[in-house]
């Protein structure tokens, strides 16, 4: 790859001053082969095989961000989802195996390992069950372990019996981290049509697909698309458009640079660019604020939904000029407690849970890092999952909710989860009930658009 004067002037410009920054370089590790009669073995080589790959992740990426001057945020790792690489254990035996992850990811020094899954999404197994039932204490026990539960697919339909059982095992995690504000459920995903290649926490997992080992990246980028449409406030919204295109295509240059340099130092494969703008806490990073740079008083007004499809697909057109491979989610991600001007909007009252609700049907993924009272019964969450399940399943996209009842807070209180989770205003909830709705069990069958094979 060669790069002009110009664009390095322009790189330079968007990380001093546009919060430019890799936010994520993640190592995919296939586990199926680690699979043995005793459990202790099992775990050796689990251990043995994420270290053999993963040891000097940390150290390679560091080295890469000093030479190029870039900040490369995190270092994760994702494995194969644990309830099928590593099947027929019990609740005790899966949670052992989340502790030692957590162990393996303190010891490579990586941010979060994602992969502690199962996929449900037309039925449950033995294994999948006990790993969901494990999830409230292998969450509070661990400090960098994600998961992620897939309950929904546009071929499959809505498994809704895993959606009221995810309703309950949300509360519960809650319940069990309670001495952290429920920041268990913080590190859950549960998802509609999950991809394989996501290099984001929580929901990043390596899919069957997958090499033995590889390296996807996932970009950022918010501030240097708020500064870009800034520069244009009076521009129709085809210039706005190409703007933004342009803006995503020199964003997604840069993770194409550290995803293949980082892949070749490591002796494994290069994956996929992710082109989601991912927003931070940090002034100026913010998605809710480049919706309200085109024109709306406040993130939450008429016409969000509008702008929010353009800057997703935009940044799409952009960026997939920029890379042969991109993947993962790439779009706009939304969640609240990450982004500033979203909790604005929140405390102005301009936005409400039912139009993000409405916005994560033309966003990357969903309901994202929202804090609900406490008390928010299992029922509500299962209806709030299965609405979200179903904008994924009849769209053919992806979506999730990591939601977070926060145990003794209510709504218009706040909640303070530190580091890149953030903070985020508690969230109204619909006060009528969803509980005969969500004891009806069975599946929502798929949409007819399913039968294209």
């Amino acid at each position: 790859m060669s790069y002009s004067v110009q664009e390095v002037v322009e790189t330079i410009r968007m990380v001093e001053t546009e919060n430019l920054d890799i936010r994520t370089v993640t190592m995919g590790i296939h586990l199926e082969d680690c699979r043995a009669d005793a459990l202790t073995e099992t775990k050796r080589r689990i251990r043995e095989k994420i270290i053999r790959h993963a040891n000097r992740l940390v150290e390679v990426v560091e080295e890469i961000e000093r030479e190029i001057a870039i900040p490369i945020v995190n270092k994760r790792i994702s494995v194969t989802p644990i309830a099928h690489a590593i099947a027929g254990l019990s609740v005790d035996d899966y949670i052992e195996v989340a502790v030692l992850l957590d162990e393996v990811a303190k010891e490579v020094r990586v941010d979060f390992l994602g992969g502690y899954s199962a996929f449900v999404h037309k039925g449950m197994t033995p294994s999948t069950s006990a790993l969901i039932e494990s999830l409230p204490q292998a969450l509070a026990l661990t400090e960098r372990v994600c998961s992620s539960v897939s309950v929904a697919s546009t071929k499959a339909g809505i498994n809704m019996d895993a959606v009221s059982l995810m309703g309950r095992r949300i509360k519960d995690i809650a319940e069990a981290t309670k001495d952290k504000q429920g920041i268990g459920a913080a590190k859950l995903v549960v998802f509609c049509n999950p991809v394989e290649d996501n290099p984001f926490m929580a929901g990043a997992f390596h899919g069957f697909g997958e090499p033995d080992a590889v390296i996807n990246v996932g970009v950022s980028g918010p501030g240097v698309v708020l500064s870009a449409v800034k520069r244009h406030p009076d521009a129709d919204f085809g210039t706005l458009a190409e703007t933004i295109k342009r803006t995503a295509f020199k964003i997604t240059r840069v993770g194409e640079l550290v995803g293949r340099q980082a892949a070749e130092r490591l002796g494994v494969s290069f994956g996929i660019v992710d082109l989601s703008l991912a927003p931070t806490n940090a002034i100026g990073d913010s998605v809710a604020e480049i919706l309200e740079a085109m024109g709306l008083e406040r993130c939450g007004a008429h016409g969000t939904t509008a702008a929010l499809a353009l800057l997703n697909d935009a940044v799409k057109k952009g960026g997939a000029m920029a890379t042969s491979y991109p993947g993962g989610l790439s779009g706009a991600f939304i969640p609240v407690s990450e982004d500033n001007g979203m909790i604005a909007a929140i405390e102005a009252g301009a936005l409400s849970l039912a139009k993000l609700e409405a916005m994560t049907s033309v966003c990357s993924v969903g309901l994202d890092m929202i804090a609900v009272p406490g008390d928010t019964s299992a029922e509500t969450l299962t209806g709030l999952i299965a609405d979200e399940m179903a904008i994924g399943m009849i769209n053919k996209k992806t979506t999730a909710v990591r939601i977070i009842p926060v145990p003794g807070k209510q709504a218009g209180d706040h909640v303070e989860f530190g580091g890149l989770l953030g903070r985020a205003p508690i969230l109204n909830v619909n006060p009528f009930s969803s509980t005969l709705f969500a004891k009806r069990g069975g599946r929502i069958p798929a949409p007819i658009q399913s039968l294209t094979n």
